[in-house]
């Protein structure tokens, strides 16, 4: 394991031949970024039981360090749906105190990963897991915003999907049919809007086309936002807002303050800060990749895991003393800001303070947002979310495949993120071995012209793959030979084939050299790759291959 102290920020060569063309570019699109955040800042701090206010200044300063510190080009920090069910979880069980606490501790973790060079094994992670539980929350995000969708009477949902599904079910007779109205015009509109101004539409053969690039521009999170608060507003519909549930979001900096922390707490919060900084790690990390396959801009570079895992930890580690909650880098925000033109990481900057002046000249405004069509935003999210086709195409992949996916996504579901993702990398690893256990083989071949040195018979096996713990049971049948076999045989094990070596199949060659010792024969090992034979060495087994007369060269 490598410790590297190397700390430099992919800003910093991003600058190295910045031009006015592209500040211009940067500045328009973090503009863009900063306006489809506002209302998905809100919507998801609500989502997991924060006020309002929580999701926009981690936004604003999350998405400010993330940008400014981190090892891409083109990523948008801040709040993400993927942590909305974790952070209800943690708030449920243990306070919004302890969630700030584990936050700050899950971005110590991230930064340790960085310094460690640790951003790769995130690969590691099966993609049949990631697409399990990123289908999983998606379900879970879809489920807590039926509440608000539907304008039930609930003081606060539980935690769990059951009880969630149990109290929808209990106060479903207080339907509120305006709040459900206006939840369904914002979901239609968002599947609607862009394809208003698709090729070959009535809007385009209506309008010139300057005017519908200018409609085109502008999001339509911030379209359903305006419109229908401002109808519901005008119309005086009776739905629950921002400004009836939280008061509404407070016009100023927000305060640095010190959660109350101690050891005692830090070690009651093990798995929730594992949870937080191993959920970041994987959604910051895939959203670079996803960056990186989209971008088309020339000075646009490969992502550094490990820096933007650094800034990632540095950025949870900063919000929670400013309330904050957690913070990842988020797809939609991202894939908006390179179709927007984005270059640099200063259109990240950009987005930060485009957010900071909208909360800062336009909070009392927030007040009048009814909280249905935040819930139909954060439907349209959760669609967008789930890779539902994946469900259709498991017929075509493994027995495997479809048990990793299918049960990460329903320990999600009916458990939490944190037992499925266990569970699933358990099952995993579990599978791979049972799967590369079965690839290991061993045949006897037919007998070679010309016996070995010392006139004696021999037998002839052909290893096959890789001996390691899980296949070393393949050998006994050598074992078994040898020792129901004449007396004196020489045993002769074609390593060509053989790619790959433990001390567990080390262990069972030691066997097989004793059984032929006893039965007065020698051991050959012929055609002998670099890895199985530098563990022979390392271990002594090739001295005592040697000491009974056999070898691990060709013979």
């Amino acid at each position: 394991m490598q410790l590297s102290f190397a700390f430099h920020p992919r800003l910093i060569d991003a600058l190295s031949g910045y031009n006015r063309s592209r500040c211009l570019a940067d500045v328009g699109a973090g503009i863009t970024v900063g306006i489809v955040a506002l209302p998905l800042a809100m919507a998801f701090a609500i989502a997991s039981g924060l006020p309002p206010g929580a999701g926009l200044w981690t936004a604003i300063i999350a998405g400010f360090l993330i940008s400014a510190l981190g090892g891409t080009n083109a990523q948008i920090g801040g709040p993400a749906g993927a942590f909305i069910v974790i952070v209800y979880g943690i708030v449920e069980r243990y306070g919004v105190a302890n969630l700030l606490i584990s936050t700050a501790c899950a971005g110590v973790l991230l930064v340790l990963l960085g310094l460690f060079r640790l951003g790769t094994l995130v690969r590691f992670v099966p993609v049949s897991i990631v697409i399990g539980f990123t289908n999983g929350i998606a379900v879970l995000i879809a489920l807590s915003q039926v509440k608000d969708w539907l304008g039930l009477s609930i003081a606060r949902m539980p935690g769990n999907f059951f009880s969630q599904v149990g109290t929808v079910a209990q106060h479903i007779g207080s339907f509120n049919p305006y709040a459900f109205g206006l939840g369904a015009v914002c979901l239609v509109g968002l599947f609607v809007w862009p394809r208003l101004f698709m090729s070959g539409s009535p809007v385009i053969k209506l309008m010139d086309g300057y005017r519908v690039r200018s409609f085109a521009r502008v999001p339509a999170p911030v379209v359903a936002l305006v419109t229908l608060s401002l109808l519901a507003w005008g119309l005086e519909f009776p739905v629950e807002t921002i400004g009836s549930r939280f008061g509404g979001i407070p016009q100023g900096l927000p305060a640095f303050a010190l959660p109350d922390f101690s050891w005692e707490t830090v070690r009651l919060l093990v798995t929730p800060t594992l949870t937080i900084a191993l959920l970041g790690a994987i959604e910051s990390l895939l959203c670079a990749r996803v960056a990186d396959q989209l971008a088309t801009d020339p000075h646009h570079r490969k992502h550094d895991p490990n820096q933007e895992l650094m800034a990632q930890g540095l950025a949870n580690l900063v919000v929670p003393f400013f309330g904050g909650m957690p913070a990842t880098g988020t797809i939609a925000r991202t894939v908006t800001n390179i179709r927007s033109g984005a270059t640099s990481p200063v259109a990240g900057i950009v987005h930060a303070l485009t957010l900071a002046v909208i909360v800062l000249a336009a909070a009392p405004l927030a007040l009048h947002i009814p909280l249905a069509v935040l819930a139909g935003i954060l439907l349209f999210v959760a669609w967008n979310m789930g890779e539902w086709h994946e469900f259709v195409r498991l017929r075509h992949f493994s027995n495997h495949y479809r048990l990793l996916m299918l049960g990460t996504f329903f320990l999600t579901v009916v458990f939490d993120l944190t037992v499925a993702v266990e569970v699933g990398l358990f099952m995993a690893c579990a599978l791979f071995v049972r799967r590369m256990s079965r690839l290991f083989r061993v045949e006897l071949q037919p007998e070679a012209s010309g016996p070995p040195a010392g006139g004696h018979p021999r037998m002839t096996w052909r290893l096959h793959g890789a001996l390691f713990f899980g296949a070393a049971g393949k050998i006994d049948p050598i074992v078994q030979a040898v020792e129901t076999g004449p007396a004196g045989v020489d045993v002769v094990l074609d390593a060509s084939e053989l790619v790959a070596l433990d001390t567990t199949g080390l262990d069972a060659l030691t066997q097989i050299l004793k059984a032929v010792a006893q039965r007065g024969g020698r051991l050959y090992l012929v055609h002998l790759h670099e890895q199985p034979r530098s563990l022979m060495e390392r271990s002594g087994f090739a001295d005592r291959l040697a000491a009974q007369g056999g070898t691990g060269v060709n013979v």
